[in-house]
């Protein structure tokens, strides 16, 4: 039962045909299906980009599904085969469920984990996400808080902080080496500021909103630059600021079209572009990628590991997270309407239960 009286039904915010508004609905409180399961009681769950792409049907979700694979809470319930968690911990939810232990990335190298192609699927996309009073989740992708982050920081921090700070790792810089950011000032990239900055590099960042490069300032880069006078116009900037090189390597994390081009030309001769946003072609021209030597890398948000070093991080070195605050799950339709606006600072979050929130701050949750 866990420590509190679970119910049978809870609310939930869920697609029930693409392309239309969410629903909120009455649904069954999940059942624990696995040993390896969680049952948590969600604190906050957070919008993401790609909320919108499960809306449109882009991952051919079977519907009806409950929105979001970021959130954060306390944990009610357990598998019977759980060693890690215990009922009453603070965990960011992870995001695969039910992989299958027995593939080469199961199996493979620690940070490859989470590319298991034969797992039941993803939270929030494939199967029931976090904008609910409950959500299911699997306790190897699941990561327990420190006491100093809170569930406001930690829901967004599921994909979205999971997977800037897996970019950044992916680049393979070391402390004093410049990094350039490309859609520095949205909810992804105002925390790979921080991050990069914590890590020693230094930082160059480039937005095309007035609203994302204020974030991008006021979290520290050490350069900014307005993507809104073109491609050349940012790389001349870049190489003038790093003595004629570029940028030793840059993440794009931004879908514009012309993003990915740019995130390769403001990088240095034979260096590295970390492509993270999803449109649906990433289009380079040959003579950035061919005649530059341009080294293209995907990465994909966290393995398990990679995860309990990114709240470290973030315990030790106070990164922040900008958050929207909407309290309650009736509050979506307003939250999408944020979104939308193209006016948003960071991350738009649902606050889905307040009390968790007061009692998180008697621990000296702070960040």
């Amino acid at each position: 039962m866990g420590i509190e009286e679970v119910p049978k039904k809870m609310k939930a915010v869920q697609v029930i045909e693409f392309d239309k508004p969410y629903q909120l609905r009455e649904v069954d409180v999940p059942q624990i299906l696995g040993p390896l399961d969680l049952l948590v009681k969600v604190a906050v769950a957070s919008n993401c980009h790609t909320d919108g792409m499960v809306q449109s049907g882009v991952f051919g979700s079977k519907l009806p599904v409950t929105a979001s694979h970021e959130g954060a809470g306390t944990i009610v319930a357990i598998g019977c085969e759980v060693k890690d968690f215990k009922e009453g911990d603070r965990v960011m939810c992870g995001l695969p469920l039910h992989p299958c232990g027995s593939c080469h990335d199961c199996i493979g190298p620690e940070n490859q984990k989470q590319y298991c192609t034969k797992l039941e699927g993803y939270i929030g996309i494939h199967v029931n996400g976090c904008l609910a009073e409950y959500v299911q989740c699997d306790s190897r992708s699941t990561t327990l808080l420190p006491k100093e982050v809170s569930f406001l920081s930690a829901a967004p921090l599921a994909c979205a902080g999971r997977t800037i700070w897996r970019g950044i790792i992916q680049t393979g810089l070391k402390p004093g080496e410049w990094v350039c950011i490309v859609g520095s000032g949205g909810g992804l990239g105002h925390l790979g500021v921080q991050f990069a900055k914590a890590m020693g590099l230094k930082v160059i960042g480039i937005d095309a909103r007035d609203e994302g490069l204020q974030l991008t300032k006021q979290h520290g880069a050490d350069v900014v630059v307005d993507a809104r006078k073109g491609k050349d116009h940012a790389a001349k900037q870049v190489q003038t600021i790093t003595g004629g090189r570029g940028a030793d390597s840059s993440i794009c994390i931004s879908d514009a079209p012309s993003a990915a081009a740019l995130a390769c030309a403001v990088t240095k001769m034979h260096g590295i572009m970390v492509q993270i946003a999803q449109p649906d072609n990433v289009e380079i021209p040959f003579r950035e990628l061919i005649f530059r030597d341009i080294r293209i890398h995907g990465s994909l948000i966290c393995s398990p590991e990679e995860s309990r070093r990114m709240l470290e991080c973030i315990a030790k070195n106070g990164v922040t997270v900008k958050t929207n605050p909407f309290d309650g799950l009736d509050k979506m339709d307003k939250l999408v309407e944020l979104v939308k606006s193209g006016k948003i600072q960071g991350k738009a979050v649902v606050i889905v239960d307040p009390k968790q929130i007061e009692e998180e701050r008697r621990l000296g949750a702070k960040f």
